[in-house]
């Protein structure tokens, strides 16, 4: 069983990585949003092709994890075509923060699809969650126009990431990491592809700092950020994990005011103060419901 500090350090380092994506997204808009989105997961389910492929392990996955797998795959695709979307219409902060959303969508599916109960102090930590990002996306709301456009694409990729995350804990309580982030991340790669051929989207053709800034956000957001997050599936559950990376937003705001000189209002400071308060409730109640053995 993997010790508890070195599974929160892990994910620390995946929130700092999953963090750089809205900054390389941004910096990378010379190329469209379906895009974006096909070179992110092509680029990284290259990268995992030659340790799935050579080990030969791609035929453990059953049937059902394999159908279950692609259909992570088509969420994922989805999530990212939303947010890559809302980035264009809203401001980086408000973004990823009303992305953060995402606890409460997979609450309930993890009671629903799962069977999982979720705790008193859980409850609370989503609510603290759902209510910090509320708060951050409420000036784009008063604001109205292309900025609430934005938001509402930003909700959209809240959902599928929710689908995503609920999907994705169950194979992984059965199915290798690698297999399980192999297949999904190629499903995800090939409808992207497919999309941008179907709509003309360029798949080339862009300066190099546009290409370095793909091959960055592959590398890290993806490879190290969702993939850890992946793994940590088969040890903690779905809410626990939708709660955690909500280490995102306070990352991608300190960035966007470092990189791209968005501003942080103060509506902005208590609703990440707030989502700081319920990612510690979260951590809180997995460690005692680990220290109980329930």
């Amino acid at each position: 069983m993997i010790r508890r500090p070195a599974l929160y350090g892990l994910l620390f380092a995946a929130s700092v990585a999953i963090s750089f994506a809205a900054i390389l997204i941004r910096l990378a808009q010379e190329a469209p949003v379906l895009t974006i989105a096909a070179w992110r997961l092509s680029l990284a389910t290259l990268a995992l092709a030659p340790f799935t492929l050579r080990r030969g392990s791609l035929g453990r996955l059953g049937r059902t994890d394999l159908l279950l797998s692609l259909a992570s795959g088509v969420f994922l695709a989805l999530h990212f075509v939303f947010w890559i979307a809302s980035l264009r219409e809203t401001s980086v902060s408000s973004s990823v923060v009303l992305f953060a959303t995402n606890p409460l969508f997979v609450g309930l599916g993890s009671v629903v699809l799962l069977k999982e109960r979720l705790t008193p102090p859980l409850l609370l930590a989503i609510g603290f969650s759902v209510l910090g990002g509320c708060l951050i996306g409420w000036g784009d709301v008063r604001a109205g126009g292309r900025a609430l456009v934005g938001d509402l694409l930003a909700l959209g990729a809240a959902v599928a990431f929710a689908a995503y995350l609920l999907v994705g804990r169950r194979v992984r309580q059965r199915a290798p990491l690698e297999n399980y982030t192999f297949v999904s991340y190629g499903a995800a790669a090939v409808l992207l592809v497919v999309a941008c051929l179907a709509t003309q989207a360029p798949l080339g053709g862009f300066s190099g700092k546009t290409y370095l800034f793909l091959v960055l956000l592959a590398l890290g957001p993806q490879l190290v950020g969702h993939t850890t997050f992946n793994w940590t599936l088969r040890y903690l559950p779905a809410s626990t994990v939708s709660i955690l990376v909500l280490g995102e937003p306070i990352g991608s705001t300190v960035l966007a005011y470092l990189f791209l000189g968005e501003g942080i209002s103060v509506l902005k400071g208590i609703g990440a103060a707030i989502i700081l308060a319920g990612i510690t409730m979260s951590l809180r109640a997995e460690g005692g419901t680990h220290e109980r053995g329930t």
